[in-house]
């Protein structure tokens, strides 16, 4: 078992750190192997991309709860119990103090506790035992009803998006295609953690499905999982 974030592998859970830098961010997902680019400009933030640059490039992605009984702190909201985390694979600076990143996906954690610490960005202690199945590349996509997320896919690009391409879609594996369209979505943080916390593919494209059939019900555009 194995996963590769751009030259560097990850053989399981041990290979990774027993702490890390989180990156708390509502309606945020991402997923082992899919690339999430990040348009970063807070200076905490900008800190801490510029030493995991300097170290071994890992940040751990993490939204905010937003079910919690008492207001959200801005700066040190409660987070969600589990987390993907990423390693830094393309870096580039804007010219006006932004950074840009892509951040591949490298395996889920769950938040053994957050740390104190003396930098402006937050760190916890994780693990990622619980998801062995994030280092085998294609776990599960064998019983992705394939043609039934095309049939979603195609129905939500009728009504909302119909000059878009198909032949990316087509193209995709069962992973790719149900890990991408996931990361994609433009549904709410509830949602979105769902997605994340789905066993394996097929199960994450029968959530996908379900909450694209919600959604065109609706009718609202923009409120559909694809764009």
């Amino acid at each position: 078992m194995t996963t590769r974030a751009g030259n560097e592998v990850y053989d399981g859970p041990h290979d990774l750190p027993a702490a890390t830098p989180v990156f708390p961010l509502p309606g945020a997902l991402l997923l082992p192997r899919r690339v999430l680019p990040l348009n970063i400009f807070e200076p905490r933030y900008l800190a801490m991309v510029e030493a995991a640059i300097q170290g071994d490039r890992l940040i751990g992605m993490i939204q905010p709860k937003v079910d919690v009984d008492k207001p959200l702190t801005p700066m040190r909201p409660p987070l969600e119990k589990i987390g993907c985390l990423g390693r830094i694979t393309q870096w580039g600076e804007t010219g006006d103090g932004r950074l840009t990143i892509g951040l591949t996906g490298v395996a889920r954690f769950r938040v053994v506790e957050e740390l104190s610490t003396t930098t402006p960005w937050r760190v916890c202690q994780i693990d990622a035992t619980p998801f062995p199945q994030d280092f085998e590349a294609g776990f599960g996509e064998a019983e992705v009803d394939r043609g039934a997320v095309l049939a979603t896919l195609e129905a939500w690009l009728a009504k909302h998006a119909p000059q878009i391409d198909r032949a990316s879609f087509e193209e995709a594996g069962n992973e790719a295609l149900v890990d991408g369209l996931a990361m994609m979505s433009p549904c709410g943080p509830r949602e979105k953690q769902a997605l994340l916390e789905a066993a394996n593919p097929a199960i994450r494209a029968e959530l996908l499905i379900a909450i694209t059939e919600r959604a065109l019900g609706e009718g609202g555009v923009g409120r559909g999982p694809l764009q």
